[in-house]
């Protein structure tokens, strides 16, 4: 059977030998700053996005071969794998004791510590406090999730008023039990802290703040101002016993009426 060729306004324009090859632009890769290996995390987790902000930061301020990270004990405790940039492990809660120790035998590096709340609020209160004490000059990311996220969701400094873990499975009793530590508005008054902000990862509008708060807090180091800190309210949905997007939700509606998102403290070289 034949078939009648197509009327001329329906036929595809004749390719033109002097036509210039279509340009193809690149908008989304990964970054040099990450490895491409397979993620640890539990689905919904938000450790991963932050990973890649961090990674991206550094890829745009051109200092990759020249940055050195700090794992935590806790549920990053593998962050050295994913970035692609020198790094270490440090003992539990001992991240910026390592980190001063680096920053100061190599000046001229970015170091940074990676930690969880119940590595930075609980066992390395003492040594995130002294680090902001002396100014030392390194940067901090601090990861949210209100609960010890890698030993099966027990409570934490920083679980919200009443929240149920497997460490307090009526809620915690703040009467009994302490009400959430808020580190970074506490840490903020420290002379030494020349960035202190917090952040959230439960939307794309948050997200894009977020990173810029970690350009800001590495610009801080990077300029000798003293010590960076940012607070990244992140999900945890395994040990939440929520959906990916329900945890999300709970960050948006529970968590950032007690940890208020914001700029605690910026050094006046980094406003703008």
């Amino acid at each position: 059977m034949a078939i009648a060729p197509a009327p001329p306004h329906l036929a595809p324009p004749l390719a033109s030998a002097s036509a210039p090859a279509p340009t193809l632009q690149v908008i989304y890769e990964r970054p040099e700053a990450m490895t491409e290996a397979s993620t640890h995390y539990c689905p919904g987790c938000t450790h991963g996005i932050i990973h890649r902000l961090v990674a991206e930061v550094v890829d745009e301020m051109g200092v990759r071969e020249r940055t050195i990270s700090v794992a935590p004990v806790g549920c990053a405790v593998l962050a050295y794998q994913y970035f692609n940039v020198d790094g270490c492990e440090a003992a539990h809660g001992r991240a910026p004791a390592m980190a001063t120790g680096l920053k100061r035998v190599l000046p001229d590096h970015i170091i940074f510590t990676y930690q969880g709340d119940g590595d930075l609020a609980s066992i390395g209160g003492n040594e995130i406090l002294h680090a902001c004490a002396r100014g030392e000059k390194i940067t901090v990311i601090f990861v949210n999730n209100a609960v010890y996220g890698m030993t099966g969701g027990q409570m934490a400094p920083t679980t919200l008023p009443g929240m149920v873990t497997t460490s307090s499975p009526y809620g915690r009793d703040v009467l009994t039990q302490g009400g959430p530590i808020h580190i970074t508005e506490m840490l903020a008054m420290m002379p030494g802290v020349a960035y202190a902000v917090r952040r959230s990862m439960h939307s794309p509008a948050e997200i894009r703040k977020t990173k810029k708060a970690i350009r800001k807090a590495f610009e801080a180091q990077q300029r000798g101002l003293g010590l960076g800190l940012v607070e990244v309210l992140s999900s945890c949905p395994t040990n939440w016993r929520m959906t990916a997007t329900e945890s999300l939700d709970f960050i948006r509606d529970s968590m950032i009426p007690v940890y208020p998102l914001g700029d605690f403290k910026v050094h006046s070289e980094l406003v703008g």
